[in-house]
């Protein structure tokens, strides 16, 4: 919810920064953290907030907040970590009361983090500020529908009178920071999602009596007069898009469900000390990617944007501790069933270790397999990352429109002899299959079809047969276990999170080139991209490179179609890929959106550490299953990482038995969403 899109605030010069930065560190780090699942009038709760609220309020205390800084603004039954409690219900009333008792107690000195996780919404600008003529408002618990009497949402609270509270703020010289998981447009895409599997966090205006309200017709606005002072604002959204929350492991249990930015955010936040929120920020989209296109992409501004995050953390703790066969980590934490942790009787984790199997994991913990010798209390790290379970296939949904003929009876024959698929049920899906005219089309775990433009979501062409479909669904799995097998390497599967770039420096250069697919033009203005290119076709991507690290790497750079193929962009067969100390290399991309429609791309890069005399890793065969099944008579003998990834990767591979025991080395991985449009519209 973007609340303060655009913010023209005064800005300090680079030299003046870097002067406040030296005089003034943060004497205390304050936080209002508000999460809103429960609403007292509409029939809108929500599940993630509930425990949003506790991720949040845990990564304040690591970065050096108190008990007694924070002030939690919930329902009294979330779970919190020791020495925290609830102060009240999230109401309108406590809230604002909170942001006043803020401004009278902060100092130059302090920082504030307000963070708000619940729904949002729009309606009439009262005040003619807005240039879309709605105001942006959140919900808290105590909302209600529209008043005629007032001219609002009763209860609702404004753009425009929090803008005026986070002033107050500023003005005393503290810092502040806000978080929003929330948003406040609807869209004009149709959703499919069951309630059971993913929520988000949207009103429509017209659900709460607003007068004239038409979903998706209304535009952002922004606050008037601009803030000034030290702040910086994340997003879980960009104003023109929904926010949602998703449940980790079993969605019955209410302990499960997360918004989707919270839940990449924080363990960045807690867990990665001495980084910017520029780069905070795209380490959360880059987590946020790991499970396939996402709906939402994340959205900062401020001029704190480049300067480091507030506090201080250590990095993750290498160690979890266990009790029997309980273990203080779970899906949080990269941790799966079918995961093998090696278990120690103290914490510096000397001696051999119990290698244990994970054979259940929720979102904060996981039950460990009976072994023997295991220690009644201990500490346990991720020997090796569970294989990525197989795509989940939601139920089948037909679009308005649809006349599918055989296709639903055919998607029922091939799923069900498709390795690495398998029914939802009641669990979340990863894809939901939709029958739009004569063709199906897959959906993402949002369950929006086609949430980029007509046709962005995968689809078949019109009147495909048993062939096509089955090529279709074969990429789909391949894809689907490709991007979890990287996101369990990363990182040497030690952290759910891994900041890009920290071995190498990796630069993506957007060049605009008019043209079409029948002619291209000339190369036009170049554009550095943070995250995310919004391309055309004849446009030209470039990927720079840079080994920082003391070490060689070995770099493969793979690409993800919308279709779901992949494609290795480099190295090619003459070339080596390794990359000593110093060395940078420059890789070019052709965008060729034959059928000029909209859609959601990929464009990433593997960085495995080489060791000295062994083979280099390349890992261009990821992009063809044929290559992958016949490497696998010999896995064997290849480095560990390819080992793994090759397994993890082809159903086929795993199916046969393969197994790999042993610590994965390092993978960094970094990821650019290539965002397609049509020529003409960027």
């Amino acid at each position: 919810m973007s609340l303060l899109l655009p913010i023209l605030a005064r800005r300090l010069s680079a030299a003046a920064c870097l002067c406040l930065t030296a005089l003034a560190a943060p004497a205390e780090v304050r936080g209002l953290v508000i999460g809103v699942s429960d609403y007292e009038y509409l029939d809108a709760d929500l599940r993630g907030p509930a425990n949003d609220v506790g991720l949040v309020s845990s990564m304040l205390l690591t970065r050096g907040a108190t008990p007694a800084s924070l002030t939690i603004l919930a329902a009294p039954d979330v779970r919190l970590a020791e020495g925290l409690t609830v102060a009240e219900a999230p109401r309108r009333a406590a809230i604002l009361a909170a942001l006043d008792r803020l401004a009278a107690e902060v100092t130059a000195e302090d920082t504030v983090v307000f963070y708000f996780s619940g729904h949002g919404s729009q309606m009439p600008d009262a005040s003619g500020d807005e240039a879309g003529g709605y105001d942006e408002i959140l919900l808290p618990s105590d909302a209600k529908n529209w008043k005629g009497a007032i001219g609002g949402v009763e209860n609702a609270l404004i753009d425009d009178e929090l803008a005026l509270k986070m002033q107050a703020i500023l003005d005393t010289g503290a810092e502040l920071v806000a978080i929003l998981d929330a948003c406040h447009s609807a869209t004009g895409f149709r959703a499919l999602n069951d309630p059971a599997v993913s929520a988000a966090r949207y009103i429509d205006p017209a659900a709460l009596g607003v007068p004239g309200a038409v979903a998706g017709d209304s535009e952002p606005g922004r606050i008037a007069p601009p803030l000034e002072g030290r702040f910086v604002f994340l997003y879980s959204s960009q104003s023109d898009q929904r926010s949602f929350e998703y449940p980790l492991g079993d969605p019955a249990d209410p302990h499960s469900w997360y918004g989707d930015f919270t839940r990449a955010l924080m363990p960045v936040l807690g867990g990665a000390p001495g980084l910017s929120w520029s780069q905070a920020l795209m380490a959360a989209v880059d987590g946020m990617a790991k499970d396939g296109p996402a709906a939402q992409t994340p959205d900062a501004e401020g001029p704190l944007l480049e300067e480091a995050v507030f506090g201080a953390a250590a990095p993750p703790a290498p160690v979890w501790p266990t009790e029997g066969a309980t273990l203080q980590a779970g899906l949080l934490n990269g941790i799966d069933a079918g995961a093998q942790v090696a278990v120690h009787s103290d914490a510096a984790a000397t001696g051999d270790p119990v290698l244990a199997e994970v054979t259940e994991a929720k979102a904060a913990s996981a039950t460990l397999a009976r072994t023997p010798g295991l220690p009644a209390s201990g500490y346990a790290k991720l020997h090796r990352p569970a294989l990525p379970a197989p795509l989940r296939l939601g139920a089948p949904v037909m679009a308005e429109g649809a006349r599918p003929g055989d296709l639903p009876a055919l998607l029922e024959e091939l799923t069900t002899g498709l390795d690495g698929i398998t029914p939802a049920g009641d669990g979340a899906p990863d894809l939901v299959p939709v029958f739009t005219g004569t063709t199906l089309a897959l959906a993402g775990r949002d369950g929006v079809l086609d949430g980029l433009g007509a046709g962005s979501s995968p689809r078949l062409a019109p009147d495909a047969g048993r062939p096509e479909m089955a090529a279709f669904l074969d990429r789909a799995v391949r894809t689907h276990r490709l991007r979890r097998a990287l996101a369990a390497a990363e990182g040497g599967g030690q952290a759910a999170f891994a900041l890009p770039g920290t071995a190498l420096k990796v630069e993506l250069t957007h060049v605009d080139v008019p043209g079409g697919d029948a002619a291209c033009g000339t190369p036009g203005a170049e554009t550095t991209v943070a995250g995310e290119a919004r391309a055309s076709a004849c446009d030209q991507l470039w990927l720079s490179v840079a080994n920082n690290s003391k070490t060689a790497r070995d770099i493969t750079v793979l690409y993800i179609d919308r279709d779901f193929g992949v494609t290795a962009i480099y190295p090619d067969a003459a070339l080596s890929n390794r990359l000593n100390f110093g060395e940078t290399e420059e890789i070019g991309v052709l965008i060729t959106n034959r059928a000029d429609v909209p859609g959601q791309e990929e464009l990433v890069v593997l960085s495995a550490p080489a060791a000295q005399g062994a083979p280099r890793t390349v890992l261009t065969a990821l992009a063809d299953p044929v290559q992958m099944r016949d490497l696998r008579e010999g896995a064997p003998n290849m480095p560990a990482l390819e080992q793994w990834l090759f397994a993890a990767a082809d159903p086929e591979i795993r199916m046969r038995n393969f197994s790999f025991r042993g610590a994965l080395p390092a993978l960094e991985v970094t990821r650019f969403r290539i965002t397609l449009v049509p020529t003409g519209t960027r």
